[in-house]
């Protein structure tokens, strides 16, 4: 029989070699020194046979936007079994247990990125968020993006990017509040990236794009912008790189409105499942939302097939812009998921399109009542962890 520890940084060689290992990489020194900073914010557990460590997972707490209100976030990272230990039931363990952690951390919702989007699904976790790659030849992008402002390459106004980020960030559904760590250790680890950042007329920053050019490719880490005329400015900079590339690389939203632009959208347009998502402790959840300030009350019965705690029937009541939250034995309602209200509470899919796909079930009028009550906003997430 095995159990799980909490791991800490004096297990950090053990728990570095079986991520490169599982996950098929190779660190020098220095690397591994950077990584061990980085998992100083992580909560780390190892599942032990005989005082060996056979498989782990982290738990790195994160704060996320939903509907423009803060949540506490609980990113799932680096779950890895040593060959030996596998077909064993080792990982749906320590997925369990991270639940229970998460829970106990006050941590509501979770992300994490799929080896295998049907894996995690039996874990509760559901596709949350699609990226647009699009592969845009130059000549194609010749459009008149009209900014009023100028462009400048910056390097090191960290305060700047940050300032104009959660701005970004607070448009959608997802998007992590960084902090200048986040910053260093996840986004800004390219030594060959160049940064613009977007001013107006007032000298006010609206944008940035974090960027590199290679082999007459424009590729774009990261871009954000506070306006249209700072995601106007931007796409003029890369524009005027006509003279020296070929063709642009770059990542947008699932919904973003790019390509309708374009009046020659002849060109490698992927749409790419990315991250996925599921509530940790409805009732806290449901508890914290920020529904549309309608006058409502809904039935919604949840089953999670995994973490049986969720499943129940909540009495959601919206009365003169306040909200109340009940567990009630009262069957009658709407039934869904875990997966599917995860998806309807992040924006990622509606009401009326999962209740028309059989997805969840009940009375029309109690879905129009839940339609009612989400906020309409788009789904966006540019990290990794």
């Amino acid at each position: 029989m095995g159990k799980i520890k909490q791991l800490s940084l004096e297990n950090y060689d053990e728990i570095s070699k079986l991520s490169q290992f599982a996950f098929q990489y190779t660190l020098n020194s220095e690397q591994v020194s950077k990584k061990r900073e980085e998992a100083m914010r992580h909560k780390i557990f190892g599942y032990m046979i005989d005082n060996k460590m056979a498989a782990k997972l982290h738990i790195i707490p994160l704060n996320i936007v939903i509907n423009k209100s803060l949540f506490k976030m609980g990113g799932i990272s680096s779950v890895a079994t040593w060959p030996e230990y596998r077909k064993r039931g080792i990982a749906k363990k320590l997925m369990y247990h991270s639940l229970q952690e998460m829970k106990k951390m006050g941590l509501s919702i979770s992300f994490l990125h799929p080896f295998h989007f049907g894996f995690y699904r039996n874990y509760g976790w559901e596709l949350g968020f699609v990226n647009q790659k699009l592969t845009i030849p130059i000549e194609n992008f010749q459009y008149e993006w009209l900014g009023k402002g100028k462009v400048r390459r910056d390097l090191n106004n960290l305060d700047l990017l940050q300032e104009i980020y959660t701005k970004f960030a607070h448009n959608y559904n997802g998007m992590l509040i960084r902090d200048k760590k986040w910053w260093k250790q996840r986004v800004l680890t390219d030594d060959e990236v160049q940064i613009a950042i977007a001013y107006d007329d007032n000298e006010a920053a609206v944008g940035y794009i974090i960027y590199k050019v290679r082999d007459d490719v424009f590729i774009t880490q990261e871009m954000a912008y506070e306006s249209i005329n700072g995601r106007n400015l931007i796409y003029n900079f890369i524009k005027n790189h006509d003279s020296m590339i070929k063709k642009i690389k770059i990542t947008v939203s699932e919904n973003d409105m790019l390509p309708y632009y374009l009046n020659y959208p002849y060109y490698k347009q992927e749409m790419e499942p990315y991250f996925m998502a599921r509530i940790v402790d409805v009732y806290e959840f449901l508890k914290n939302y920020p529904f549309n300030k309608v006058e409502e009350e809904i039935n919604l019965c949840v089953e999670d097939e995994f973490y049986e705690e969720n499943s129940s029937c909540y009495r959601i009541t919206l009365q003169h812009g306040e909200v109340d939250i009940i567990k009630t034995n009262e069957i009658k309602g709407i039934n869904c998921s875990i997966q599917q209200l995860t998806s309807i509470c992040l924006g990622f899919k509606r009401p009326k399109n999962l209740y028309d796909n059989q997805l969840i079930f009940g009375d029309e009028k109690e879905i129009k009542k839940l339609e009612n009550l989400i906020p309409r906003n788009e789904t966006n997430f540019t990290d990794f962890f």
